[in-house]
């Protein structure tokens, strides 16, 4: 029922449009708080190659469990590479497709709209299905996206990525376990292995009550070069405050 009021704007937008992760990139869950109130900031630094500057972004958003199956967030965006600018203004829109332990796999949908401030950029568009999976006390989570810029003064190309994420519920408050991105090139022309990014690395997770409906949530990895292409070493960190 949920899936039938998407499918047909899906549909048009997966015949029309990847992910290159950034510093400040993580990992989009399926699931929807319905009436929760979240302020979101995110940062993340990566390491220059063959002697570039240190890339660093950030990011801070206001998001909405608008209903029981559709969350909104509008995010500001900036980056530092040799200087700190505002990058972008982006709106981002989850999707949950089905029921928590309905069926094997909890799936939800990802829709992305970016304006960058460069207009010679044009937009940026990012869809794709998010997955989730709980193996006892592990959940699992892979999500596979395209990205595509229309209206920039470059070539346009639809690009694909991916995002995994295994995390080992302990306790509420620390969890632990491992983040990984990465971007293949063209969906349907990959690059060559040495061309494509990949990266993962250690990452914890938790959330701390605070009294009602309010709790601070948080997350944090260090992603290490799995590619030649990819920056030795990544940095991130997520924080939000849920009301």
């Amino acid at each position: 029922m949920k899936s039938r009021r998407l499918l047909p704007a899906l549909a048009w937008l997966a015949g029309s449009t990847l992910a290159h992760a950034g510093p400040d990139d993580y990992v989009v869950m399926p699931t929807v708080e319905y009436g929760e109130r979240e302020i979101e900031l995110r940062i993340g630094t990566a390491s220059g190659e063959g002697g570039e500057p240190r890339a660093s972004a950030a990011s801070i958003a206001f998001g909405y469990g608008v209903t029981p199956w559709w969350a909104t967030e509008i995010y500001g965006k900036w980056h530092r590479n040799g200087a700190t600018s505002f990058d972008a203004i982006e709106w981002e829109n989850r999707f949950e497709l089905t029921e928590p332990g309905q069926y094997f796999a909890d799936l939800g949908f990802l829709v992305e709209i970016e304006r960058p401030r460069d207009r010679a950029e044009g937009y940026e568009l990012r869809i794709g299905p998010l997955l989730q999976k709980d193996i006892g006390a592990v959940q699992t989570n892979f999500n596979v996206l395209l990205e595509r810029h229309y209206r920039s003064s470059e070539p346009e190309a639809t690009e694909l990525g991916y995002q995994w994420q295994l995390k080992y519920r302990w306790r509420e408050s620390f969890e632990f376990g491992a983040q990984g991105f990465g971007d293949v090139g063209k969906w349907n022309d990959w690059a060559s292995a040495h061309a494509q990014e990949h990266i993962a690395g250690p990452a914890i997770f938790g959330k701390l009550k605070l009294g009602g409906r309010q709790a601070i949530k948080y997350d944090a990895a260090v992603l290490f070069k799995l590619s030649d292409a990819a920056p030795r070493q990544t940095w991130r960190a997520q924080i939000e405050y849920e009301f």
